[in-house]
């Protein structure tokens, strides 16, 4: 049985957490980048015999600066604990960021949390980290203080293919140009929504082919078009396959960033009911369409191409 990470919502973490191995970050995905850093901390874990924490953020700083920016996470924080999980991590401190911690100095972040507060034996960050008022903290002076606050900074190397960082940003870039198979493959998985099914327009099921309807939340907008899916309800394990629409509905002049996905061999009633959404193939881009008509012959082509999707 796997062990259930612990969770602490501020860094007054209880004594037997403290003198371990601290990853700091968003850790947005969990990609493959991400997993080269963790393979990294299991060594050390096992070598020292010590615990591995997570101290991340919620709202993702830039969400927090930037309120425009409404659609950006790649997972949520459930998904996040779940991989967290499988990567051997102990703990997870997930900060609330706010006006009032935006504004700490770099220098008491180190000596206040760091130091004092989880008393981390080594610090695993990534060499563009930037942290305190204005971002005016970085690795060199993490580096600078580590002897004086008896910390060791570890910075392992990123991963990198083709010449490019496999980063949280390059994933994200992946998904908006319509480049799932690249972005499944760095995150290791099939990338997945979760989200409770509404009440919607009902247009799908007026067109012969019935949708649920799923609020995306703050989950990035990937190319918007059709996708062959493989959906889980309730986290159960029977996966039913369909396809989804990720898009605005042009047809219908929707307004509103929405997620509709029919699932192939199902009845039954799924409102209030958690989804899992497993995006495994792009098929085409959004498009209007002139008529109903035309938009359904077109549903019938895209249900063809997902069934013979594997």
């Amino acid at each position: 049985m796997v062990k259930k990470i612990k969770i602490f919502n501020n860094f007054e973490i209880t004594k037997n957490f403290k003198n371990s191995l601290i990853l700091v970050g968003n850790f947005d995905g969990l990609h493959s980048g991400h997993q080269k850093l963790f393979k990294e901390a299991q060594k050390y874990k096992n070598k020292f015999k010590i615990k591995i924490g997570v101290v991340t953020f919620d709202p993702i700083p830039k969400m927090f600066f930037n309120k425009e920016i409404k659609n950006y996470r790649i997972s949520n924080f459930n998904q996040k604990v779940s991989y967290l999980n499988k990567f051997g991590v102990d703990f997870l401190i997930n900060k609330t960021f706010n006006k009032k911690f935006s504004k700490i100095k770099s220098k008491d972040f180190i000596k206040k949390i760091i130091f004092k507060k989880l008393n981390a034996k080594y610090i695993f960050v990534s060499n563009n980290f930037r942290f305190g008022y204005k971002r005016e903290g970085d690795v060199n002076l993490l580096k600078n203080y580590q002897s004086i606050f008896s910390y060791k900074l570890i910075k392992p190397a990123p991963l990198k293919k083709n010449k490019k960082i496999i980063s949280s940003t390059y994933i994200r870039k992946l998904l908006e140009g319509g480049n799932l198979n690249e972005a499944n493959k760095y995150l290791t998985r099939n990338w997945t929504i979760e989200g409770v099914v509404e009440k919607g327009r009902m247009m799908g099921k007026k067109i012969g082919f019935p949708t649920c309807n799923i609020n995306i939340g703050n989950y990035l907008i990937a190319k918007p078009g059709v996708y062959a899916v493989r959906t889980l309800i309730n986290k159960n394990k029977k996966a039913y396959k369909g396809i989804a629409n990720l898009g605005y509905r042009p047809t219908f002049k929707q307004k509103k960033i929405l997620l509709e996905v029919n699932l192939f061999n199902f009845s039954g009633n799924l409102y209030n009911k958690k989804l899992s959404v497993e995006f495994l193939r792009f098929i085409r881009g959004e498009k209007k369409f002139n008529g109903v008509a035309q938009l359904r012959n077109q549903i019938k082509r895209d249900i063809l191409r997902a069934k013979n999707i594997k």
